[in-house]
């Protein structure tokens, strides 16, 4: 158990892409720091097998399963099968994602992203999980899209980059809002507020390792056990004490995931 007995649970978390050590000490140092749990999402079709695989491997990993909208070009309606049936015979499989829009690097195909996502939400809805979503540069789609074609499933903004008025309207359909390294950068003042102002019963943490690693190791390659500073940022701006803010972010992933 970490010294100080708190628990995190960091809600999304690459560790199949982390390159510098194994899967095996990447879980040690997360659990060392009080990160107890680690969902797992996925990006590629290449990836699927592979993700539901490691969530059976390790005790405390779990995952979603989806199409990441940059490889949308990638779709065929036959993973949607696929995914299903996997979920059907996985219970650590606790969401269907990364999915959503990405219209920062490429707007080429951002019809063929729509429909992909609006699949992926059904599907979603069809198994009651909840969906873990992607939006770079895509906000009002993303939300109307949402609000168009979801019925019932919960829905967790990750990455959120959005500002606090987006983040109001958010919360005010009852998403979650996810927040990971960003809000510790010294620059990332809209994050900053987004944190001091959206409701706590909406706030998950996240990491996105190995990527947009927190302060004091930004510029390394991220890991699960760095959410921990994100949590200590969030608690910081929002003048509660780190028990406090993971215990009240812990619980409403335990909400969520039910486990």
């Amino acid at each position: 158990m970490n010294k100080d007995n708190i628990n995190l649970i960091d809600t999304h978390s690459h560790i199949d892409m982390i390159q510098n050590i194994s899967i095996e000490d990447v879980i040690t140092n997360a659990q060392k720091n009080g990160v107890n749990k680690i969902i797992l999402p996925c990006a590629y079709p290449a990836d699927i097998d592979k993700i539901a695989d490691i969530v059976q491997k390790f005790e405390n990993v779990y995952a979603y399963l989806g199409v990441h909208p940059s490889e949308a070009r990638d779709w065929n309606d036959s993973l949607l099968e696929k995914i299903e049936n996997i979920i059907l015979s996985n219970k650590k499989i606790v969401g269907i994602g990364e999915i959503g829009l990405d219209y920062y690097w490429d707007k080429s195909f951002n019809d063929i992203q729509k429909d992909v996502f609006i699949k992926q939400i059904k599907l979603a809805n069809k198994l009651q999980m909840p969906v873990n979503i992607h939006d770079r540069d895509a906000h009002k789609d993303t939300f109307d899209i949402l609000q168009e074609n979801n019925d019932g499933s919960t829905v967790i903004m990750h990455c959120f980059s959005g500002s606090v008025e987006f983040a109001r309207e958010c919360s005010k359909a009852g998403y979650y809002i996810a927040l990971g390294g960003v809000v510790t950068f010294k620059n990332a003042i809209k994050m900053k507020e987004v944190a001091k102002d959206i409701p706590l019963e909406c706030l998950l943490l996240e990491t996105d390792a190995p990527y947009l690693t927190p302060v004091p190791h930004r510029g390394q390659e991220n890991q699960p056990a760095y959410v921990r500073f994100v949590a200590e940022e969030i608690a910081s701006l929002r003048g509660m004490s780190l028990p406090e803010l993971a215990q009240a972010t812990t619980e409403n992933a335990e909400r969520i995931f039910k486990f």
